[in-house]
């Protein structure tokens, strides 16, 4: 029946439509293109004006329409058509004075069928296209193929090869703007007589089978509101039940979804949501987000346990990991200086530094649970794909080396000598920013049972975050908390001396080797003349502090005021820049590694298949000792060389919502990360963040289903 009445309705406006034909028949077909004729579809392209208007302006639009009549029984496809097909899509390609073209969707028809759910349109439908100019006020030549499949109890996919020549003149409209008007008011947002509004939009049931319900409300009675749900790949949503109150007004909406993955979770993810009555239609996106988080979706308290030990033993192995190694310097510097110092002396630092280390995992704890509810990606070590923080890490690690190797020992700001020199007794607050620091540095970092905790962490609601990124922040904090509590450990190393003098110079090193290997991700990102440039500011920095005593001789403010305009260029200088690009690096042409391509690797596996997924980063460093070590040598090179396994490649140095998608369906969150695919393991084998030769040829042997061996738990204890 919706189609009974569509048709009336189209019938209508098609009397219009000839009316108008038959006034002027030469003009009205200059704003047609000739029909594309199949057995069971036309197609043809219109023009809302016979001409395009010689006193457009730059931001004007010329409307056009997508006319497709279908014999009954046929249908075309919505932009997202649900459980099968694909949309009408136009190649504009050999149109001249064309800059773009967009497709504008009217609300679609929901078709179930055999438990499939698809959307589109039959009988008769316009799609309204705005097209954009090259040069506004000039002729529009268009050439347009038009790919599109149409289904009954089969399916044909058929291509329309259409044109259409506007020339330039005064403005004047075309008959067939009735036709492309009506379908755009049908378009959802557009039409001020919709009169929809969507109340809410909430998560029920359980975070494994979560139920969407939608509160949506109409000033008219509804006669037959529908949903269609758009969300990321992977996640499917039944047809809807509907239940009116309020006389109609008001339609309760319950969407039961379904997932392709068992690790995949729909919380936190964008969705679409189009709210259809008959030809009306309201689009909005929404965050899918829990109302509360109920019991059922919750963990079992001895599980929350577990998930609290994983957390702390993941933050303790994180001291281990190579990129904390540069933390692991001052650490050993501070621990030199407290020699000889008296017990309440040394427990007061070390409690200091590990006040710094859990404050600042409550500020990344904090920090998620803000990007979460805006709806934004969250992710484990993201801040290392924001320019403006690596110049600031690289000016403090520049600043750290000048420090211990001699360079100034006047504090340039204060808080800047409090820092380095935080084995003083006046460093208390020296001591805090070297836990911070350990816990900056070691954020790009993914470590055992790291994973895990985090994962869970940041698919659950505020208080997981906040509690089990206080217990990463205690397990990275336990050998500060062990001299608090048994101080004499300290003790034990010489007193203070000579010696000293050159470990400061060596650990100095280290720090700007790590102020080095910061720019070099830097160059990543806004490119290598500008790291280039941020580097030599940062040099400049050390030859000002290193001729400081002199040039106070002669000028009292020289150093002070030379050291700060350096300073802040080279902070300011990268942060002003655009990103290279988005959305990861390519993968060059000669790489024997293919760009991440989550779609083919269904396909891929299909074929028989094995494919091997790395996530990696400029800025991840146990990504790097994972390749060398690991990756690139001779036996594991050779068996990913094989015809049979196909290497894909992930990287997430700039931000990326693909990839950031793709390790949240894992449940993960940060880097390394790797996964095999294969005819065994279709779903994937993920890999502990620490590769071995014999984790990843096991997981190899068993994807392709020739080895019985295991790969090992996916964090190292389970993920």
């Amino acid at each position: 029946m919706p189609f009974k009445r569509a048709r009336l309705k189209h019938f209508a406006v098609g009397l219009l439509v000839l009316a108008g034909l038959s006034l002027d028949p030469q003009s009205a077909s200059a704003a047609a293109s000739d029909w594309a004729v199949e057995e069971q579809v036309k197609v043809r392209l219109l023009s809302a004006g016979q001409t395009v208007p010689q006193d457009a302006v730059a931001g004007d639009t010329v409307k056009l329409g997508l006319e497709f009549d279908l014999k009954p029984g046929w249908k075309i496809y919505w932009r997202s058509p649900g459980d099968a097909g694909f949309p009408p899509a136009i190649d504009w390609a050999g149109s001249r004075n064309l800059a773009a073209g967009e497709i504008a969707w009217p609300v679609p028809h929901r078709f179930s069928l055999f438990g499939l759910e698809t959307f589109g349109y039959g009988d008769q439908v316009v799609l309204p296209v705005d097209v954009r100019l090259e040069q506004p006020g000039e002729a529009l030549s268009l050439t347009a193929a038009v790919d599109y499949l149409i289904c009954e109890e089969i399916c044909i996919p058929y291509r329309a090869n259409l044109a259409l020549d506007l020339p330039a003149g005064p403005e004047s409209r075309a008959p067939q703007a009735f036709l492309i008007d009506s379908f755009s008011r049908q378009v959802p947002g557009r039409g001020a007589e919709r009169g929809l509004s969507l109340e809410s939009a909430v998560l029920t049931g359980s975070l494994e089978a979560p139920v969407l319900e939608v509160t949506a409300r109409s000033e008219t009675p509804f006669t037959a509101p529908d949903l269609l749900v758009e969300g990321p790949p992977g996640f499917g949503f039944a047809k809807p039940e509907v239940t009116l109150s309020d006389g109609g007004l008001l339609a309760n909406i319950s969407v039961e979804t379904s997932r392709l993955l068992d690790h995949q979770v729909l919380e936190g993810k964008q969705l679409t949501l189009t709210v259809t009555d008959g030809a009306r239609g309201l689009e909005q996106g929404s965050v899918a987000r829990f109302a509360a988080m109920p019991a059922a979706a919750g963990i079992e308290p001895l599980a929350l346990l577990g998930i609290l030990g994983l957390a702390l033993l993941g933050g303790l192995i994180l001291n281990l990991m190579p990129c904390v190694l540069p933390v692991l310097s001052i650490k050993l510097l501070s621990i030199a200086e407290q020699g000889g110092r008296e017990k309440r002396h040394i427990r007061a630092s070390f409690l200091a530094s590990a006040a710094g280390i859990l404050f600042s995992f409550l500020l990344l704890a904090s920090a998620a649970v803000a990007l979460k509810a805006g709806g934004m990606a969250v992710g484990w070590g993201i801040q290392f794909q924001q320019p403006l923080f690596l110049s600031a890490m690289a000016l403090v690690m520049a600043l750290f080396a000048y420090n211990l190797m001699g360079f100034f020992e006047v504090p340039l700001p204060s808080f800047v000598g409090n820092l380095a020199a935080g084995g003083s007794d006046k460093g208390l607050l020296g001591n805090f920013g070297t836990g911070a620091l350990a816990t900056l540095l070691a954020t790009p970092c993914s470590a055992p049972f790291l994973g895990t905790s985090v994962g869970f962490a940041l698919s659950r609601g505020a208080f997981e975050i906040y509690l089990i990124f206080t217990a990463l922040g205690v397990g990275l904090a336990l050998p500060y908390l062990l001299v608090a509590v048994a101080p004499g450990l300290a003790s034990w190393l010489p007193r203070p001396g000579r010696w000293m003098i050159t470990l400061r110079r060596i650990l100095g090193l280290l720090l700007a080797a790590t102020a080095v290997w910061l720019l070099s991700v830097l160059a990543a990102q806004v490119g290598m003349i500008a790291a280039l440039l941020a580097g030599g500011l940062l040099f400049g920095l050390g030859l000002v502090l290193w001729a400081g005593s002199t040039l106070r001789q002669k000028y009292r403010l020289a150093t002070p005021a030379a050291a700060s305009l350096l300073a802040l260029a080279a902070l300011a200088l990268p942060s002003g820049l655009p990103l290279e690009q988005s959305g990861g690096k390519a993968v060059s042409a000669e790489s024997v590694w293919r760009a991440l391509d989550t779609g083919a690797i269904g396909r891929l596996v299909g074929e028989g298949q094995v494919v091997f997924v790395d996530v990696t980063a400029d800025w991840c460093i146990t990504c790097q000792v994972n390749k060398k070590l690991v990756l690139d040598t001779a036996a594991v090179s050779d068996r990913l060389s094989d015809p049979g396994v196909v290497r894909m490649q992930g990287d997430w140095t700039l931000p990326s919502d693909a990839i950031s998608a793709y390790l949240a369906s894992f449940q993960r969150y940060g880097i390394p990360f790797n996964v095999v695919y294969g005819p065994a393991a279709p779903d994937g084998i993920a890999l502990p963040e620490l590769l071995t030769t014999d984790a990843v040829m096991a997981a190899i042997e068993k994807a392709a289903g020739t080895g019985i061996a295991e790969a090992g738990p996916a964090d190292g204890g389970g993920s």
